[in-house]
């Protein structure tokens, strides 16, 4: 029983043709396999109306505002109100 295809050729160039492709590919597997990625280092930080948060890429954290705290001092003999 005789098979056709792109394997059929007197000479062996159809053989020849696809164990270069099959090399080929390993070699390129190979080679996305060895380069290494690099790490992203991006944070991005943002303040909303209740509460204040930062993601990067370890993770996310959210943290509520600290209460604003006022007080009035004595600033060359002026009263004013100095918030923190």
């Amino acid at each position: 029983m005789r098979l056709s295809g792109p394997f059929e050729c007197n000479d062996g160039a159809g053989m020849m043709r696809a164990i270069l492709a099959g090399v080929l590919a390993l070699v390129a597997f190979a080679t996305t396999m060895t380069i290494e990625t690099r790490e992203a280092n991006a944070v991005v930080c943002a303040a909303g109306v209740y509460r204040a948060g930062c993601a990067g890429h370890r993770g996310a954290v959210v943290v509520r505002k600290p209460a604003v705290v006022c007080r009035y001092v004595i600033v060359n003999g002026v009263r004013v109100r100095r918030c923190v």
